[in-house]
């Protein structure tokens, strides 16, 4: 069933459904006691000195108290395809402003960092590699979607679109790392961006794998790789580039940021992203080229196909006209044609044609257009 026309009216309702929100009473803006999360909440933590607190509690409950628990305390909440009513939900408990909400029931975002007030935005895409036993014109190769990341002062908020770039490996392993996490908020961004930098790079062996496999295909004898099936790798080539690329920039601009950015402890493990993402950005560079270059040498190997199937036609067409001469001169009933009163002319004719047209399908065949 597609979903999309559900999420287009909620779309619509969303305006009313931040009035609402907005409009009750700070009383009732945190209430505590909650028995479970709405099913979009992948995982809710508070985090105090690196370490995770015990227990699960509501998302309103652990923004409570980690506002309680002083300066090196932060909740970090994860989200998977929100519906705009739990969105505007997490959004007023948080402080986002209406803006911050329409951007995270959104996808399809490009790679950007923005900053509204004493809150980051961080927008990064995902990918996957989707196995399959051969390539065709149809098949699917990259699943690309998108990770959103609200950074306060108190909390990071995950926001993920799609299957692709899974989040809980990220949490398990930042876990064990007390020193990054007890840096804050920021310290989700790093391992959020690290983890998504790292899936590129897998995604590129990958990608590589059905090159090398594509490329023996179009250079083997027999040729049997279909155009289309080209045409469906550079495709997703192009989506993984528009995924990889513009990821630069954000952290780029992260890295030149003082005060504002990550803080000191991490920039040295921002800048290692930085020069992981650049490796993977040349590596996806390198595909499209040589995709690029296949291409060119499977059109140029069906241009020499169709020029030897030109030229065997027009060297089956020279015999036949031969043999077409030879019997539209004796189809002229005139009285005197040579043989015509020999016993042995109509076999001498006959042979004459086999003998014409063998000694030309020898020089065809020499001359290598047979």
């Amino acid at each position: 069933m597609d979903q999309r026309p559900v999420r287009a009216r909620w779309v619509r309702r969303l305006p009313t459904l931040l009035h609402r929100a907005w409009s009750r009473p700070a009383e009732a803006a945190a209430p505590t006691g909650r028995h479970s999360n709405p099913d979009a909440v992948v995982d809710c933590a508070v985090y105090v000195d690196g370490r995770r607190q015990p227990g699960s509690r509501h998302y309103t409950d652990a923004y409570a108290q980690s506002r309680g628990r002083g300066r090196r305390s932060f909740v970090w909440l994860g989200l998977h395809d929100p519906a705009p009513a739990v969105m505007a939900a997490v959004g007023l408990t948080f402080g986002l402003d209406e803006h911050h909400v329409e951007q995270a029931l959104a996808d399809g975002h490009r790679p950007t960092l923005q900053r509204y007030g004493d809150v980051t935005l961080l927008v990064l895409r995902t990918a996957g590699y989707v196995a399959h036993t051969e390539l065709t014109d149809t098949s699917e190769v990259i699943d690309t979607g998108d990770v959103m990341i609200f950074l306060g002062d108190r909390f990071a908020i995950t926001v993920r679109h799609g299957a692709a770039g899974a989040l809980a490996p990220v949490r398990e392993d930042v876990q064990r790392r007390r020193a990054v996490l007890a840096e804050g908020p920021w310290a989700v961004a790093y391992a959020v961006y690290a983890r998504m930098v790292e899936l590129y790079l897998e995604v590129a062996g990958q990608v590589e794998t059905d090159l090398e496999r594509l490329e023996e295909t179009v250079f083997a004898r027999d040729r049997s790789a279909d155009i289309q099936q080209i045409y469906q790798l550079k495709r997703e080539i192009v989506e993984f580039k528009r995924a990889v690329l513009p990821s630069q920039e954000p952290l780029r601009t992260l890295l030149g940021q003082h005060g504002a950015g990550p803080p000191p402890a991490l920039r040295r493990w921002f800048a290692d992203v930085d020069s992981d993402l650049a490796r993977a950005v040349d590596r996806v560079g390198a595909y499209d080229d040589l995709l690029n270059s296949i291409l060119q040498a499977r059109l140029a190997q069906l241009a020499v196909d169709q020029n030897n199937d030109l030229r065997k036609i027009a060297s089956w067409a020279a015999i036949a006209a031969t043999q077409t001469a030879v019997a539209g001169m004796y189809g002229m009933n005139f009285a005197n044609m040579p043989g015509l009163n020999w016993r042995y002319g109509y076999p001498a004719v006959l042979l004459v044609m086999a003998t014409a047209a063998l000694v030309l399908h020898r020089l065809f065949r020499r001359s290598g257009w047979l």
